[in-house]
């Protein structure tokens, strides 16, 4: 099972507004664990990036100058991604400016059913509680010092961590799947391994075990097991 951990930089809050992508960061997973594969594209927004965008993300216009636009990258881009499930945190904002350029190239956008929302993972794990990302590294005792600014690959290396913790972490391959047919279980790697049980076996009663169940029952008041007995 391939997923694709996500994030996005962008010029503003809204490609309405005309704001762009300048930053995708991709971490690739195989069985719910990093493959070592990762992207990271740059791109130029062809419009100022604001003090304020640059003061989140550290992005400067001078520093994206030279690189290509979204129309030169988003084929390398689909070709990373594939038909992987897209794992991001607040995926309604990313998503929404990742459709935006692709419609603008022409193509079409990639829809909800191949996207996972950590965001809304989180807060249906731990409602009333701080879900974003800094909060989570923190609850998971993952280190995020380097993250002095945002940027979409460090993020998407951070969320890769997150997303496992969410899921039950490292060890969740040590529990039983119960969505598996009777002798599998899903191993550490998330490959299903298969186990070969023994058929159930009877323990039937015998007469002194009986007799003494029988003597037992008798010594009890208003006995459920006598109930029982009356009722069939």
């Amino acid at each position: 099972m391939r997923e694709i951990v996500l994030d996005t930089e962008t010029t503003g809050m809204d490609p309405e507004d005309g704001h762009k992508i300048i930053e995708i960061g991709c971490v690739a997973l195989e069985n719910h664990l990093p493959s070592g594969k990762t992207l990271q594209l740059y791109i130029n927004p062809e419009r100022k990036i604001p003090p304020e965008a640059t003061a989140v993300h550290g992005i400067t216009d001078d520093f994206v100058k030279d690189k290509p636009v979204f129309s030169q990258v988003f084929a390398e881009f689909l070709e990373f991604i594939g038909d992987a499930k897209l794992v991001i945190h607040n995926a309604e904002f990313d998503m929404k400016f990742i459709n935006a350029e692709l419609s603008q190239v022409g193509h079409q956008p990639i829809p909800w059913t191949h996207v996972i929302d950590t965001l809304g993972m989180a807060r249906k794990k731990f409602p009333g509680s701080p879900a974003n990302l800094d909060a989570l590294c923190r609850r998971f005792d993952i280190d995020n010092t380097e993250r002095t600014y945002h940027g979409a690959l460090l993020d998407s290396e951070l969320l890769a961590e997150v997303y496992l913790e969410l899921l039950g972490g490292r060890q969740r391959g040590l529990t039983f799947a119960n969505d598996k047919k009777g002798g599998e279980e899903e191993g550490e790697s998330g490959q299903v391994v298969k186990r070969t049980f023994r058929e159930p076996r009877e323990h039937k009663a015998d007469a002194e075990e009986l007799a003494a169940h029988k003597d037992m029952v008798d010594k009890l008041d208003d006995a459920l097991w006598a109930k029982e007995k009356k009722a069939h």
